[in-house]
């Protein structure tokens, strides 16, 4: 049998959240790649899934990814999963795939729980189409400077952050967009605290600030032309 490299998305909160097919590969695999281990062990040990665990993170995705390359060159399967979601969506894992698609090491996607599709399928915005801006600059003037970009983009806009910053981007896009342009904040999705809130940029600022959220979010900026 040729070695394949198994992408298997894994929960975004609830652990719940996994697929039966995800199950089967980690079960079946020679060895699973995680960003850390601690994450990794704590889904793996609530589905009684003993395997031998490597690291690969953006501390040493480049050497981990060779000595891992060679491991499933030489004839292993493995798994990839990252600390949550989809691999490879903002997470590390892409120098290992390229490796294995040079060699013509089979790929296999297994689907799952992703947060920004979670957030779209239920802003209760028409998704005909969007924009994925992912993550933009901590630093307070490139930042800016990014916001006025996509300001140009007459579309749903995707914003990713870190659970420290949701203030911050929430007043900055109030600045830049204006404080009465629509947005849905999607607040620790598939978690018993999930909350969608609906509503101008400026309303759900003072409603944050009210309730000193904190948690992981994902927010969706209607930058549609209004005709």
């Amino acid at each position: 049998m040729k070695p394949k490299l198994y992408i298997v998305s894994t929960p975004i909160g609830n652990i719940e959240d996994i697929t039966l097919r995800a199950l089967k590969v980690l079960n079946d695999v020679d060895f699973i790649i995680c960003e850390e281990f601690k994450e990794a062990n704590r889904l793996l040990s609530h589905y009684k899934i003993k395997k031998e665990l490597f690291s690969l993170n953006e501390h040493n995705e480049k050497e981990a990814s060779i000595e891992l390359f060679q491991k499933i060159k030489e004839g292993k399967n493995a798994a990839l999963i990252s600390d949550c979601g989809t691999p490879l969506f903002s997470d590390p894992g892409y120098l290992l795939v390229q490796l294995c698609i040079e060699s013509n090491i089979e790929i296999v996607p297994v689907p799952g729980a992703n947060s920004l599709l979670t957030a779209l399928v239920g802003s209760g915005f028409k998704l005909n189409k969007f924009f994925y801006a992912g993550w933009i600059s901590p630093k307070k003037d490139l930042r800016k400077k990014e916001l006025q970009h996509l300001k140009s983009i007459k579309e749903l806009i995707i914003l990713m952050e870190t659970p420290y910053r949701l203030k911050s981007i929430l007043s900055d896009i109030s600045k830049v967009f204006g404080e009465n342009t629509n947005i849905v904040l999607a607040f620790n999705l598939t978690m018993p605290s999930e909350k969608f809130f609906r509503g101008k940029v400026g309303e759900i600022q003072k409603e944050v600030e009210k309730e000193n959220l904190k948690g992981e979010f994902v927010i969706i900026i209607d930058n549609r032309s209004k005709n």
